[in-house]
């Protein structure tokens, strides 16, 4: 079940205001010129913002995401009206023969189970072409994030077109590594309503992640840094081996 950031139908409008510009997309339209990928599996694509530029820069493009009012924001922003939506996660995606398959922000974190992420990566590899690509970044658990978060419990108030302002408050509520969980709670200032989403993120080691890739077909062609986050994200370069 996806978290109401995501699926709730009041929260999912006001998710791209407050996610901001997403500077750290531009990172991957590189890597997809890097790859020479032309077909490209955007899993757990959200609202849409990098599968939109990932069309428009004349790509094919499927995007999946098991939260329906998030999909419901992307097919809005598709100008292009040429990318495949999909409503469902990696699993429902297999045989596509894509080039490359790409999870960004928290997506790679929200498998907590070693059977979740071990079917989302059989999945992805059902869905490559052989020798496609698999690109993805997680944060780095030795970086500590939920301190960060835990340490600015000041409120965020944004005018978010069509809802008017809308104020956001994070509060870290679980720290059992390697689960951290903490809560968004949003409170939209024209009718007073109060939505809360809580959320749990695992952060998963190098060697974890990378032994996870080489036990379900895949080899790890680099490990880089997410350019805007030095020192905060393992950015992983991973090839499907057959």
């Amino acid at each position: 079940m996806p978290d109401a950031i995501f699926s709730h139908p009041r929260l999912a409008p006001v998710y791209d205001a407050f996610d901001g510009a997403r500077d750290d997309l531009t990172a991957y339209l590189d890597i997809v010129e890097e790859l020479g990928a032309d077909h490209v599996l955007d899993v757990g694509c959200g609202t849409g913002s990098l599968a939109v530029m990932l069309a428009e820069s004349g790509r094919t493009v499927v995007g999946v995401d098991p939260a329906e009012a998030s999909l419901e924001i992307a097919r809005s922003k598709d100008r292009t009206t040429g990318i495949t939506w999909v409503h469902g996660d990696a699993t429902t995606v297999q045989g596509l023969g894509a080039d490359l398959a790409l999870m960004t922000g928290n997506v790679a974190q929200v498998f907590l189970t070693d059977d979740d992420w071990t079917r989302t990566l059989q999945g992805i590899h059902a869905a490559l072409r052989p020798h496609g690509h698999l690109v993805f970044e997680t944060r780095r658990p030795e970086r500590r994030a939920w301190e960060d978060w835990a340490a600015d419990p000041a409120p965020t108030v944004l005018d978010v077109p069509g809802s008017g302002p809308v104020e956001q408050r994070l509060e870290v509520t679980d720290v059992s590594l390697p689960l951290i969980s903490f809560r968004h709670t949003y409170r939209f200032l024209s009718d007073g309503a109060v939505v809360t989403s809580d959320s749990t993120l695992r952060f998963r080691g190098r060697e974890e992640v990378e032994s996870s890739l080489a036990a379900h077909g895949y080899r790890v062609l680099d490990v880089r840094e997410a350019p805007d986050r030095p020192g905060r994200e393992f950015v992983f370069v991973s090839e499907r081996t057959t």
